[in-house]
């Protein structure tokens, strides 16, 4: 028996709606195996990409930055919050989570980026640690601040792929052990291909057609996605 990892990527068009962009399986999450699958994408035409969101795997990180050259990358803000709390005594996480997340409330992206530093100064000497995290993903986590503010809730974290992420676990936990790749691919694939189709006829699009023309009044064009979320 093996244990295998799926990843997922989704992305939303430019009309608002969400879609599935592509998945696989592999038994390693590394640089390469991130890599192998981003490029799939392309070559099956992904094209027009104006924002990426991920959390900071190392490996994902990486293939981002190679196969997504040049476009914005966000690093998911609830990922990021895990990844400092982890260096805080639970006792102070209370305290420590509501001071960090001021730095969220800001409305332009200057005045976050002084709000952090005003935070790191007051944190600094009782969790240096937490606060290097902190200090060096300044930009990485505040990239979505640069598009319309409509945007923002929905483009901060990849949210979006964990609570789907949430529903291929409980269908695949029915199964339990799969006795081969081919029938993960086929229980994976109907289970995504299910919510492809209820996004796409969804009354409500993921982001609304007004705010999606505030994007393309900055950046016009044709494009096939207007943001990728990646993860596992």
């Amino acid at each position: 028996m093996q244990s295998m990892g799926l990843v997922i990527a989704i992305g939303v068009n430019r009309n608002g709606d969400r879609e599935v962009l592509g998945f696989d399986i592999g038994t390693a999450e590394n640089g390469p195996f991130w890599k192998a699958f981003l490029e799939s994408l392309t070559t099956r035409g992904l094209h027009g990409v104006k924002l990426v969101i991920s959390d900071a795997h190392p490996g994902l990180k990486e293939a981002i930055g190679q196969v997504f050259t040049g476009i914005p990358w966000q690093r998911c803000r609830v990922h990021f919050m895990r990844n400092v709390l982890s260096q805080v005594p639970k006792k102070y996480q209370g305290m420590f989570s509501v001071m960090v997340r001021t730095i969220f409330t800001a409305d332009k992206v200057e005045e976050a980026k002084k709000q952090l530093r005003m935070v790191v100064d007051q944190l600094s000497t009782r969790f240096p640690k937490a606060m290097q995290i902190v200090i060096d993903a300044e930009d990485e986590v505040l990239t979505y601040m640069s598009f319309p503010q409509k945007h923002w809730q929905q483009i901060y974290s990849s949210n979006v792929l964990e609570r789907l992420n949430k529903e291929i676990r409980r269908r695949f936990n029915v199964v339990s052990v799969f006795p081969d790749r081919a029938s993960v691919i086929r229980l994976g694939g109907a289970v995504l291909m299910e919510q492809h189709d209820e996004w796409l006829v969804a009354e409500k699009r993921y982001l609304s057609a007004e705010s999606m023309d505030m994007l393309y009044l900055k950046a016009a064009g044709d494009a096939m996605a207007f943001l990728v979320v990646v993860g596992s």
